[in-house]
């Protein structure tokens, strides 16, 4: 499955010194679809958009049927360059989506855009990083008690 091209995807826009940047640096023929593809596809996982925002991103795409030496079955996605990479990060969030519901969310420091995919036991995970996003966070809540007693 392709969860890290889905994290990487996702993690392209981080807040840096306050300012939103864009660090997606893949060599493809439509990094403006790609882009696109990458808003849509946070605005889902953020819940700001439903998953039937996605459906435009996969048009003009097809998949193929073929049965290996094996006997096993497999599909081969018909896409190419920026389509291709999307089409990849769409089924591996499909897939996490069905089989873990609820895993792959957004940081919950509200000053990050970041996401992560909780794969903790106890689905408890909030930042998308302890020691930045959590820590930094611990400390503001830890100064604004000790600061009212």
């Amino acid at each position: 499955m392709d969860e890290e091209l889905l994290l990487t995807l996702l993690n392209s826009t981080p807040v840096i010194d306050g300012v939103r940047r864009d660090t997606l640096d893949l060599d493809v023929d439509d990094p403006a679809l790609l882009r696109a593809g990458r808003e849509v596809l946070q605005a889902v996982v953020r819940g700001d958009e439903p998953p039937s925002a996605l459906t435009p991103l996969l048009d003009g795409v097809s998949s193929r049927p073929s049965i290996g030496d094996d006997g096993r079955l497999t599909w081969t996605v018909q896409a190419s360059g920026a389509r291709a990479l999307l089409v990849r990060a769409i089924a591996a969030w499909d897939e996490v989506e069905r089989t873990r519901p609820g895993r792959l969310r957004p940081c919950a420091n509200d000053e990050c855009a970041l996401f992560l995919l909780d794969r903790s036991k106890s689905n408890s995970a909030r930042w998308c990083s302890m020691a930045a996003c959590g820590n930094k966070l611990k400390a503001r809540r830890h100064y604004e008690r000790t600061r009212r007693d």
